[in-house]
């Protein structure tokens, strides 16, 4: 039996297309034509090993041969196209007068149709076929799905033309751009199908899903509340107990409610320096665990396996997604090779896969008194107590940014220079920073009204702010002039940094517009906006004194 776990979590990340090449994709593209790839092709999930696309690299793709005539743009179910969780396409396919399109890639597993998900691009060409640039996927085992279509025979047509001589296809299926191909026609295009929470477009035709918690009513379009536990378990993946006039989920030993409070997950650890997975053991018997990097295995400590890695290690791809930078990582169980010290000489399940999933905000507000915390306590910023990423605002003694204050406030004169940087606490390849904007104030308000910017929308407002390179993509280092603010009793100055985190390669990110200037009104609102948001998530210290020369 298959067995699969499921938990989620939740830095900023969003995927992007590669820059386009100078060939014309119609010309210059790799066949796709391995027989497996057809969604008529399932595989036995605990006999046969699946596939993986780890070496489709964002080239220009074509599906020939046995593999079909283009990408499904139907949900596929899990252990077809001779993978796990096969990737179709989430969207209708476009003109040869369209160009190039962005859309959808869905991957489907354990009765989601889209489970992750990512943006590849496509393009019909003139000889009546499609090109799709397809990026890696982030997770194994997945693999991108081909499909056969009808093809209408202009030369030899009975019946099924018109007049005209042209093909005229079946219900549910639209006419493609070589006048002969029938593609199937995404109903949840149009109106979300008529459908009240979620459409799922299928071969020919579609269905209408709903959350959790809820069930279709009679027209099979509207989603209606789930009274109790004898209606589809109450929606509890496990078990559902009746509570006087409500009913509760509950789980079994080991396994924890997830944030919908229906579904059971595995417990898992998201923090900026490790993500930690505690399996009960009950669940693992007679399999070895391990991670992408398969030598990232499990330690068992008699009730659970645990299995410790960080955001740099064990195989882990770290992505921007939207407002969220999202870590994952893939618990692989497989039978041992011979018995054990500890007993196991009989295996309950044949594989176990646990994805796992960890996100972490991608916009920080950072305060301080121009000088760290004297304990040198991080910045820890969490988002629905979904993780953590730590930055902290230090001040350095000369503009090597090698050697911070520690033991002492700096006492600076007017003029001298003040050599300040943002620091991660985690370095992590593939991310970069992009410090929105910088501003100081004569008390450690946030929302002070006597604020003078150094960095406002990206942009140095300050001529005199000098920024230097740093090999960190995370780190950001300055110098300024020594200032204070005008009036006899304001001798000291506290500093406050609101940044954003970014995919390195999203060349369409915040982080790679840079500087980009709004309307003063705007930004002071957001300014407001923010104060009132994030006041019990600023890390205090400083300030830095002052010395007026005599």
């Amino acid at each position: 039996m298959l067995q699969y776990l499921f938990f989620s979590f939740s830095v900023y990340v969003q995927l992007q297309p590669i820059s386009s090449m100078a060939l014309d994709p119609c010309s210059a593209y790799i066949s796709l034509n391995e027989p497996w790839r057809n969604t008529d092709h399932q595989i036995n999930g605990s006999r046969d090993r699946p596939t993986c696309d780890s070496q489709i690299d964002g080239e220009w793709y074509r599906f020939t041969g046995m593999a079909g005539d283009a990408m499904p743009t139907f949900c596929i179910p899990e252990n077809y196209c001779g993978t796990h969780a096969p990737i179709w396409l989430n969207g209708s396919h476009p003109r040869e007068s369209d160009g190039i399109v962005q859309r959808q890639a869905c991957a489907s597993f354990s009765g989601n149709c889209c489970l992750w998900n990512n943006t590849v691009d496509v393009k019909a060409c003139p000889g009546g076929y499609y090109v799709y640039r397809l990026i890696k996927p982030s997770v194994c085992f997945h693999a991108y799905c081909g499909h056969f279509y009808d093809i209408c025979d202009v030369v030899d047509c009975q019946g099924s033309c018109l007049d005209t001589g042209d093909c005229m296809c079946s219900l549910g299926t639209t006419l493609g751009p070589d006048g002969q191909t029938c593609l199937d026609e995404n109903e949840c295009e149009q109106d979300n199908g008529g459908c009240s929470e979620f459409c799922v477009n299928l071969k020919n035709s579609y269905r209408c899903e709903c959350g959790i918690g809820r069930v279709l009513g009679n027209d099979g379009k509207t989603c209606e509340e789930i009274e109790g536990c004898h209606n589809n378990n109450g929606g509890c993946s496990h078990t559902c107990i009746a509570v006087e006039d409500t009913y509760q989920c509950e789980c079994p030993r080991g396994l924890v409610l997830s944030e919908d409070n229906h579904t059971c997950q595995v417990p898992v650890l998201c923090k900026s320096s490790s993500i930690e997975v505690s399996i009960p053991k009950d669940f693992v018997g007679g399999l070895d665990l391990s991670l992408i990097n398969a030598s990232c295995k499990g330690v068992s400590n008699g009730t659970h396996v645990n299995i410790n890695f960080s955001l740099k290690s064990c195989g882990t791809v770290v992505d921007v997604v939207n407002d969220k930078i999202i870590a994952t990582n893939l618990v692989t169980g497989l039978p041992k090779q011979m018995p054990g010290s500890n007993g196991d000489i009989i295996i309950r399940t044949s594989k176990l896969l646990i994805p796992v999933t960890c996100e972490f905000p991608r916009r920080y507000t950072i305060s301080e008194g121009y000088v760290p915390n004297l304990k040198n306590s991080p910045l820890e910023i969490m988002s629905r107590n979904r993780g953590i990423f730590p930055f902290t605002l230090e001040i350095f003694k000369n503009k090597d940014f090698d050697e911070p204050y520690r033991d002492a406030l700096p006492t600076l004169k007017l003029r001298d220079s003040l050599y300040f940087g943002i620091e991660p606490l985690v370095h992590v390849n593939g991310l970069e920073m992009l410090v929105e904007s910088c501003f100081a104030t004569p008390t450690s308000k946030i929302d002070e009204i006597l604020k003078y910017y150094l960095i406002q929308d990206g942009c140095v407002s300050d001529d005199s702010v000098k920024q230097y390179t740093s090999k960190d993509h995370l780190a950001k280092h300055f110098q300024v002039p020594v200032f204070k603010f005008v009036g006899k009793d304001n001798k000291e100055v506290f500093l406050h940094c609101r940044i954003l985190v970014c995919g390195v390669l999203d060349e369409s990110s915040r982080c790679a517009q840079g500087c980009r200037r709004r309307m003063r009104r705007s930004a002071e609102g957001e300014d407001k906006e923010e104060g009132s948001r994030i006041t019990n998530r600023i890390l205090m210290g400083g300030p830095i004194r002052i010395i007026m020369d005599e």
